[in-house]
């Protein structure tokens, strides 16, 4: 079987100087914020797939506008090998309606003021600030 790279959406969620982040439950990233999203499911858009993996993860409701930028994420063992491969694809959404609720893949769900995320004392996932600030600079 030949190993390809998982696609993920990620949801950018940016409303009255906060960003909404969920704490992942699974792995990767168990234990850590990050913005809610997951697999690109077949027959799927990156857009829908942000939007769905949203609401599943948040309760919240919000458009998707746009494509922010792509990351790649790959975790090798101890050894070098290749254990994991993502390439995640942050899309910007417009907050629509919802309360955060935690739910499916994540621990718990909020709002965060954009300057706690800047200060980077909370415990979060790789580049979570880059796209933020992206974000920020796109919107």
């Amino acid at each position: 079987m030949q190993k390809t790279p998982k696609i993920g959406a990620l949801a950018v969620v940016v409303h009255n100087a906060r960003v909404l982040l969920v704490q992942r439950s699974k792995q990767p990233d168990a234990g850590l914020w990050g913005f809610p999203g997951g697999h690109v499911e077949w027959g799927e858009t990156v857009m829908q797939a942000a939007q769905r993996e949203l609401h599943e993860e948040t309760s919240i409701i919000a458009e998707p506008l746009h494509y922010l930028d792509n990351l790649d994420l790959l975790r090798h063992d101890d050894q070098g090998s290749v254990q994991s491969h993502y390439l995640l694809v942050g899309v910007a959404c417009q907050y629509r309606s919802g309360t955060p609720l935690a739910g499916d893949d994540a621990q718990d769900a909020r709002w965060f003021p954009i300057e706690r995320i800047r200060q980077g004392d909370l415990q979060m996932s790789n580049r979570v600030i880059d796209l933020l600030e992206t974000a920020l600079r796109q919107s």
